[in-house]
């Protein structure tokens, strides 16, 4: 019974508060803090401003169709700045997946610039510039080695054939010299053979 007394007591304070407190909605106007201040602020303003009474809050009704007015405000910002984001994000997502395409083309591109400067054809073959012109210099180089070696191999021939030449000239003027040489002593003895032949004969005739 006295349970039931109490549950009648709590119903009627309740009532009361919530009479008091719409009757002060016909009353009062709206706080500029419910019209200017952010959210946050405004839910803290409500709580300075109401009491509660087992478990519940009296809040005016203009208050609380303002609160979820403003509550339904400030989602639909929140929502439109959520969905203009995702817009963003999503264009910058595509502008981000065509620069990493065109960086790729640009790098195949450089990679392929990249081999060609550094490669050579021949004979239809691509070998690399380095190889090329290191099999150009070493063959240069061996041709350089047996021109020179040509060229001293000549210089010594060259050489003997002046030494031999030489040698054939001398040989030449001592044959020439030994010949007169030989020529004038056979003329020297045929003569002396003459006059020992003619003396003889002047003394077979005597």
């Amino acid at each position: 019974m006295k349970e039931m007394k109490h549950s009648i007591i709590r119903s009627c304070l309740i009532i009361a508060v919530f009479s008091m407190t719409l009757k002060s909605a016909g009353q009062s106007t709206m706080p500029e803090e419910l019209i200017k201040n952010p959210l946050k602020e405004q839910l803290k303003y409500l709580e300075e401003r109401t009491r509660i009474y087992e478990n519940y809050r009296a809040i005016r009704e203009d208050m609380f169709q303002r609160l979820i007015a403003n509550v339904s405000d400030t989602l639909l910002t929140a929502n439109n700045k959520i969905a203009g984001l995702n817009i963003r994000t999503s264009k910058l997502n595509r502008t981000i997946d065509s620069l990493n395409n065109t960086l790729e083309s640009t790098k195949s591109s450089l990679e392929i610039t990249t081999r060609t400067k550094n490669s050579i054809r021949v004979f239809g073959l691509e070998v690399n510039k380095f190889t090329y012109n290191s099999i150009t210099w070493t063959i240069l180089a061996g041709l350089l080695a047996i021109l020179g070696m040509g060229f001293l191999v000549f210089k010594r021939n060259l050489s003997v054939t002046s030494d031999t030449r030489k040698e054939l000239k001398v040989m030449k003027e001592e044959f020439e010299t030994y010949r007169k040489t030989t020529r004038e002593a056979r003329e020297k003895m045929s003569m002396e053979h003459f006059i020992e032949l003619k003396k003889l004969k002047e003394n077979l005739q005597k």
